[in-house]
C-alpha cells in the first residue's frame, strides 16, 4: 500500500462523512443507543476488518465507539483505510436503522 499525501486525503474526506484526518490517521466516533447496539456494530465491523485484513485502533466506552484508521506498514493513510472507513459507515448506518 502506498501512503496518500495530505492533499489526497483531504480531497477524499468528503466520501466518508463523520471522519476527520489528523495525527497521520483517519478518526471518527459513533454514539449508539446502548452498549448492546455498540457491541453489535463492533462485531459486524470486525468481520469486514477480517475480510480486508485491515484492523482499526478502536475503543468503546458504554455506547460510544472511537475508531482510528491508519496503515502501519505505510506509515500513514492509504486507500485501504478509506475502503474500511466507507464499509464502517455503511455498517453503522444499518445499525442506526434497527
Amino acid at each position: 500500500m502506498i501512503k496518500l499525501s495530505d492533499k489526497a486525503i483531504e480531497s477524499r474526506l468528503g466520501s466518508i462523512p463523520e471522519w476527520e484526518f489528523y495525527d497521520n490517521a483517519l478518526h471518527t466516533d459513533f454514539e449508539f443507543d446502548n452498549f448492546k447496539d455498540c457491541m453489535s456494530a463492533m462485531n459486524r465491523i470486525a468481520f469486514e476488518c477480517e475480510a480486508l485484513n485491515h484492523h482499526p485502533e478502536w475503543t468503546n466506552i458504554y455506547n460510544t465507539l472511537d475508531i482510528t484508521l491508519t496503515t502501519h506498514d505505510a506509515n500513514g493513510v492509504t486507500e485501504l483505510d478509506f475502503k474500511l472507513a466507507k464499509a464502517i459507515n455503511i455498517i453503522v448506518e444499518v445499525e442506526e436503522e434497527d
